[in-house]
């Protein structure tokens, strides 16, 4: 019962620390694109958003597919849950292009080198339509925890 618990628990957590991070790193795009942030608050935000992505991985994962909620055979039978993986699938399919310039960004700065900001405002708006994406998927996840059911 505490497992169940303690994964729900942290589940939501890392839920509101992932909607957070994503936020605060695209104003933090956002100012770096007008001259006024600096990278570090970008990697900072980034940092708990991949922090709160594994999280989320992990404790989701285990609830849907290591028996400690409904089980894999609801889940994959549930349109809903099928909404909110295709909106999962989404918000990584947004992540490779920021992520791999975050890092390049990393490996920059610990040369010491400069880095390339003149797509951190496309940056900036990818974060907040995975913010939105994540919204979305929340409504999902109330609807299976409600039981909702498009076909009877």
């Amino acid at each position: 019962m505490y497992v169940h618990w303690s994964l729900a628990a942290i589940h939501l957590l890392a839920l509101a620390l992932g909607f957070w991070a994503v936020l605060t790193r695209g104003a933090a795009f956002r100012r770096l694109a007008t001259g006024v942030g600096e990278a570090r608050s970008v990697l900072g935000a980034d940092n708990l958003w991949g922090i709160s992505a594994l999280l989320l991985l992990v404790t989701g994962g285990m609830r849907a597919f290591a028996g400690y909620e409904k089980g894999a055979d609801y889940y994959l039978h549930q349109p809903l849950f099928h909404l909110k993986m295709t909106l999962l699938v989404l918000i990584l399919l947004l992540e490779i292009a920021p992520m791999a310039t975050l890092i390049k960004w990393r490996i920059a700065l610990g040369r010491g080198a400069p880095i390339d900001t003149v797509r951190a405002k496309v940056f900036a708006r990818i974060c907040h339509v995975q913010a939105l994406l994540m919204m979305l998927m929340i409504v999902a996840a109330t609807g299976m925890a409600r039981g909702v059911a498009f076909v009877q």
